[in-house]
Order: C-alpha cells, then structure tokens, then sequence
C-alpha cells in the first residue's frame, strides 16, 4: 500500500478494505483483450465506442448509402474508376468461356466420345451465348452480361439475374432469356416507407419475414425475392408510373432450379444483401479525390500571369472580370464575381486593390502522397498499388510479385463468377437443349449424378501476361517434362488458348506448308536464366 492508503486504513479500516477491494476486482477483469483491443481505460481507447450488431444493422440499414457513394466514386474519382475496371477487365476481359468437362468414367463412355460431346455442346451453348437474344432486353450478349453483372456486383453490393423464357423462334431455337436488374429494385413491399427498400415488412399471404426484398421462411431460408417496377427514387417516366412489386420465388417448386441468381459477396453468417467492394475505402477516395481537385486548381491558378492597371480616377476600361470571354466567364451577370484568365489585364477601380495570395504550387509531395494513399487502398481492395496506378516503375522481381499477388485475387473472383452466375446459366440452357432434343444425353433428366457428369465444366478468361516471356515459358515447359503440369492447363494460363484447338491449326498448317514444298523448322526452347 501507499502512504495514503496506509493513512485511511489507520483512520478508517473498512474503508481501506473496500478500496483494496475494489482494486483487486479491477486488476481481476483486466486480463487478455482488456488491456487491448477491448480497453476502456486507455486514452486511445475511450473515445472508440462500437457496438456488434447484426449484419442487418451494419449492412442493410446503410446500403442504400454506400451504394449511391460508390456509384458516385466510379462515376467521378478517376482511382474508384480504375479499380473497378480494372477487376473487371481481368476477372471477366472479354468474357469467361465454356469448356466442356463430360465425367466420361461416370457415363460409361470413352474419353474421345466425351471430348466430341463436348465439343458439340460448346458449339449449340455459343449459338445462344453469342447472340442478343439470350439477354431480355436484347442489348448484350451472354459475355457482355457476364462484365455488366460483374460490374454491378462490385459497385453497387450485388446485382441480380432473373431466368425468363419466351417462344423459340427460327432464328433462335432457345427460349431462355436473362434479365439483369440492379439491386435497387429489390425492396420491401407491404411497407410505408417507399424511399428505401432496406426495411423490415410481412408478406401478408404467409406471415413470412421480408428483409430488403428477400423473402424468409421460419428457418431462415431464402423463399422469394420481391421486385419493384422501378427505382426507389425515380425521375421522368418511371416517376408517373405506379410502383408495384413483383414476387419471384427463389426456386421452382417441381424442378428446384434457381429462377433468381443473386450476385453478391459473403462477409457475415446470414448477410441478406451484399456490400460494395469499395465501401471500406469510400472516405479515403473522396478526401483523395477532394485533395487532387484542390491541388489542380491551385496549380491552374498559380499558373496564370494576370496584370492588374490601378487608376486614380473613373475609368472606361474593362473593370475586374470582364476580361474573361463572355463564354467562358462563370456568372456574367453578378458584378461580384472576379474571375482570373491566362495571360490577362484587368483594370481596377477607384479605390480598389489586389492581394496575391502565392499558393506555391505544384507541390513537390504531392506525388509522394498520394502514392501513400493509393498504397493502403490498393491493399484494402487486393491491387497492388502498381497495377492499379497502371505505372510500373520496379524492379522485374517487384513487378511480378505484385502481379501475382493480384491474380490470387482475379482468379477467386473469377471462380466465383464462374460458380454463382455462368454455371447456373449453362446448367438452365442445359436442360432446355436435352428437353428439346438438340443436345443428346442419355439419363440425363433420369438421374442427378448422371446430370452432373455431363454438367463438368471449366470457364477460362484472359491469362495473366507475361513480363518475362522467355523464362516463364521456359519455366512451363519444365513444369509439363516432370509432370506438374499439363499442356491444356499450360495453354490456358500463358496465353488463355486451347489447346486442342492449338493442335489442330498446327497440323493444318503443317500440312500446308508440307504442299508448298516449305520445311517447318521447329525451334527448340532454350531455358533463358536471369
């Protein structure tokens, strides 16, 4: 004890008791995380108050504003644009392609007779893919749709696909249609209010539980997503339109298909709706982009060479601002308004004076900053600060770490578009080609396990590049001599080929030049050492 604790234990015991007390259940709770992350009696830490919520809390009741601040980012700050694009453009590039995998051992059938079969299915799936007439609204094709519901994911938190069909036609056998609708429009119905979808509400047909526009059983369960007719908040046409709301029910009950694809990321065990990949790093885009505004005007006005005349009496020149074209000028009508110009000479007034304010621009850290910047946001969105600013300035070594770094993250989201969005559309005009008879699979609707081994696929996309291409095909050729690698998969991930495909130009060719009396000579790869 110290010398005041000894001095109330003399003049009052029981109060000295307490205090000792009172100390020691302190110093008990004050164990692991208290003394952490979970302190509340450090200085850093008082002022940190959160709470743990429910993902509902967290990300349903602000989503309507992080999405509008995502959008806006993608629309108006040129690194929330780059980073956007650039997931899109190496996750989906041109679009995913079909590769057929038919589990030939399961079907009791040669793998020559599964590599034709499927090789005539990627060539029925292509007649549907690659026309307009797969989309609902007829403006994309099936690639095109697979970047824009990408695209939407990623910005706006999720984006879904609702399976239509309409009456096959001459030119199109195929009555599958995809229909892609932006989050907004799935709200909550049977609700009063109407601006924001993110709200709780009751289906009154089964008292079943509405949650930002998906519907739940008792379990939990998904059961139906409820779609309005427009936008939460609409303008033009749609504004004198009635707002109505549309149930679709997640699954077919006699086929358990999906008839609704919904496109978004997990973060949290029962999460309903999907978050912006942006939204952690939404404060530090717009502050940067705000900085890089301020630091542009400042250098255009520090750039400008303006003359001012001051007279001593009235004067019939141009008076202050006048000299900006008449175009050009921000308020032509508001004589308070002064305005600088490139280059110009302004007339002052009787009694007036300027004061130059030197902004000192351009600044010599202003790289350097934001450089910083782009780094931790970079990080936070997996791209290495050198392919998100498209600028690399380091070493070979540097450069390809931070590429493959990055294509960790391609290739994930790449195999979840694959998974959530591409395979359940093959799977749905799957079944429409063997119910019509353009596709022949045997027991195909008998048994699931059957569907399944002629259901096998791969979707392939742009490969990752090559900064080195002598050594890292040199390196590939290793990897197929000792057996780590296949040719196919070889194929796929330097120059995202086929293979089969490959070999068969190649004999072609051969032959040709074989008929034109030329002699192909075949150059052997040397191992090229850095």
């Amino acid at each position: 004890m110290n010398i005041f604790d000894r001095a109330i234990e003399a003049v009052a015991p029981v109060t000295a008791l307490k205090r000792m007390a009172a100390r020691k259940t302190m110093q008990v709770l004050n164990y692991g995380y208290s003394e952490g992350g979970a302190s509340g009696q450090k200085k850093s830490m008082r002022g940190w108050r959160t709470n743990a919520t429910s993902p509902k809390d967290d990300i349903d009741s602000n989503l309507n504003t992080l999405t509008a601040r995502s959008r806006d980012l993608y629309m108006n700050a040129p690194l929330a644009t780059a980073a956007l694009k650039t997931m899109k453009t190496n996750v989906i590039g041109p679009g995913l392609k079909l590769k057929c995998h038919i589990d030939a051992e399961r079907l009791g059938i040669t793998e020559d007779q599964a590599s034709a079969m499927g090789r005539e299915i990627e060539r029925e799936f292509s007649l549907w893919a690659e026309s307009k007439h797969c989309d609902a609204l007829k403006m994309n094709d099936f690639n095109d749709l697979q970047g824009l519901a990408f695209l939407g994911a990623i910005m706006n938190g999720d984006a879904f696909a609702i399976f239509k069909y309409t009456k096959p036609t001459p030119w199109m056998p195929y009555g599958l249609r995809l229909h892609l609708i932006e989050g907004d429009r799935v709200s909550s119905p049977y609700s009063s209010i109407m601006v924001s979808g993110n709200v709780d509400a009751i289906n009154p047909a089964n008292q079943n539980r509405i949650i930002s526009g998906i519907e739940l059983d008792s379990d939990g369960a998904v059961v139906a997503y409820h779609v309005s007719n427009q936008y939460a908040i609409s303008t033009g046409l749609d504004s004198s339109v009635p707002r109505e709301w549309k149930r679709i029910e997640a699954f077919g009950r006699n086929t358990g298909r999906p008839n609704v694809l919904h496109l978004m990321e997990t973060e949290r065990a029962e999460q309903r709706r999907g978050v912006p990949v942006l939204a952690p790093v939404i404060e530090t885009l717009k502050q940067l982009t705000r900085y890089t505004e301020a630091e542009l005007m400042a250098s255009v006005v520090a750039g400008m060479f303006t003359v001012f005349v001051k007279t001593t009496g009235p004067s019939s020149e141009m008076s202050m601002g006048e000299m900006v074209p008449e175009e050009d000028q921000v308020a032509q009508s508001d004589p308070t308004v002064y305005e600088m110009a490139n280059a110009g000479v302004n007339i002052l007034g009787p009694g007036e004076s300027i004061e130059i304010a030197n902004p000192g621009r351009p600044n010599s850290q202003f790289d350097a900053f934001i450089t910083s910047l782009t780094t931790q946001i970079g990080a936070a969105l997996e791209i290495p600060r050198e392919l998100l600013q498209k600028a690399f300035t380091s070493s070979y070594s540097a450069s390809r770490a931070a590429l493959l770094e990055a294509w960790k993250m391609f290739r994930t989201r790449r195999t979840w578009v694959a998974k959530e969005f591409n395979q359940p559309v093959y799977e749905e005009w799957m079944d429409e080609a063997v119910g019509s008879g353009r596709i022949k699979a045997p027991g195909y609707f008998n048994d699931p396990a059957i569907r399944r081994a002629y259901l096998k696929t791969e979707w392939t996309g742009l490969a990752p590049g090559m900064l080195n291409p002598s050594v890292e095909v040199a390196a590939a050729g290793k990897r197929i001599e000792l057996g780590l690698s296949t040719h196919e998969k070889e194929t796929v991930e330097l120059t995202g080929g086929d293979f089969a495909r490959n070999v068969k130009q190649l004999a072609r060719e051969a032959a040709q030049m074989k008929e034109a009396g030329l002699v192909a000579e075949v150059i052997p790869v040397v191992p090229v050492t850095k």
